[in-house]
């Protein structure tokens, strides 16, 4: 049985950090002006501490530049490609031929990985894509098994293919959507989606006879959210996943929370590990239930197992887990007592879990003192009242530094 990547997203060097902590073999993040997450948080400098830091513990570092560029900017991509050249970053992901030509040949010693946004739905693209100097293809998420199947079975030997298994969808086609750019000014094709498929609309129909009349279709105090998807979650698909030989499975969130990155690593990290260990017992629950307490729209399997699939739309609007929380981040233990960065009100009594990496259960407790991190005397509640607040609280384990503790409400 193949060993399976499992690629993780980085919108920090903090965040790469808490990826290969719980588990990740590699991250993939951006530029702040030339990736399709251009708020991200890593900029040049951090770039290359999260490139030094992960060549230092054997994991690879993936870079987007794979936004659809305009003339204008390719000075730019060119700069950008002789840099991550230098900093022998493991692959540059692009989706735009013209910016393929540029990596060709200013960033000569690097891997090209070819961007989902690309749409590569079938083994003649791929075919396409690698003679054209593509080491790896991402593939487009509306695949569904077969069609991966056999683009397995006839793509080039030497092409290593990737898919996303988790996290949210886009109502474009496979990333590629102009519906931020005609709403807000914000392209999502140049990095900059404002994410318009999730806001709340107002519906009206006109009839053509009777122009300007328009009538509310019934909605609820919301509008309706007719563009917003569910989030995609292949976690009980992990053993066909491996089963056809991908090489490597994307985990979609590189603006998320270091709590998120934390739970979905760790949940895929241990289905993965168990798989490979015990094929027979795999039982996928477990490792929901942890999805189930981070931040989502609901999952699916979008059309992975069935192209007539129509469970993939979130008409509710809700984001949010209505149990779990971030609490905060373990920044250091001493003898028994931890100093946590705390991310949401903590208060004597609450009962936290904290995240152990590589365990897929994670180890429950409540807070039974409080003490302020700079009086060290004993306090009742905390709230994040500032950046990187602190405080002090004992935890029944030993724990390490990054370790990420949520908070059940």
């Amino acid at each position: 049985m193949k060993k399976i990547e499992l690629l993780a997203p980085a919108g920090s060097f903090e965040k790469a950090k808490i990826a290969f902590m719980y588990g990740a073999d590699a991250i993939y993040c951006g530029t702040p002006k030339l990736s399709l997450r251009s708020r991200s948080e890593l900029n040049d400098n951090e770039l290359e501490k999260t490139v030094e830091y992960a060549h230092s513990i054997g994991k690879r570092v993936h870079i987007a530049i794979n936004i659809y560029a305009w003339d204008e900017t390719y000075e730019e991509i060119k700069k950008q490609a002789e840099e991550l050249n230098r900093l022998k970053v493991d692959g540059i992901i692009v989706a735009d031929g013209g910016v393929v030509d540029i990596v060709k040949q200013y960033a000569p010693d690097t891997e090209i990985h070819i961007s989902t946004q690309a749409n590569t739905v079938s083994y003649h693209t791929c075919k396409f894509w690698h003679r054209n100097g593509a080491k790896r293809i991402i593939l487009g998420r509306e695949l569904n098994k077969e069609q991966i199947k056999d683009i397995m079975k006839n793509k080039p030997q030497d092409l290593d293919i990737e898919m996303f298994a988790h996290g949210a969808l886009c109502f474009g086609y496979s990333g590629r959507c102009f519906l931020s750019e005609f709403l807000a000014g914000r392209s999502g094709n140049l990095g900059d989606c404002a994410q318009t498929c999730r806001w709340a609309f107002n519906l009206y129909v006109e009839e053509t006879n009777n122009p300007g009349n328009l009538m509310p279709v019934e909605t609820d105090e919301k509008g309706t959210y007719i563009f917003s998807s569910k989030d995609l979650c292949l976690i009980r698909e992990i053993p066909e996943i491996i089963e056809m030989g991908i090489d490597s499975i994307k985990i979609e969130g590189r603006l998320k929370t270091e709590y998120y990155v934390a739970t979905v690593i760790n949940a895929y990290r241990n289905a993965i590990d168990d798989y490979m260990s015990n094929p027979k017992d795999f039982n996928a629950n477990k490792y929901i239930k942890e999805l189930e307490k981070t931040k989502t729209r609901g999952l699916t399997t979008f059309y992975f197992n069935d192209r007539n699939n129509k469970d993939f739309q979130d008409y509710s609007g809700r984001q949010y887990n209505a149990d779990y929380e971030f609490g905060g981040k373990v920044i250091e233990q001493k003898e028994d007592k931890v100093l946590i960065e705390i991310r949401n009100k903590l208060s004597i009594g609450d009962t936290l879990e904290l995240i152990i990496p590589r365990k897929i259960e994670p180890l429950e407790f409540k807070i039974d003192k409080l003490w302020d991190s700079d009086t060290l005397e004993e306090i009742n509640t905390v709230n994040p009242g500032k950046a990187e607040q602190k405080v002090i609280l004992k935890i029944p384990a030993e724990v390490q530094n990054g370790w990420i503790i949520r908070r059940k409400k």
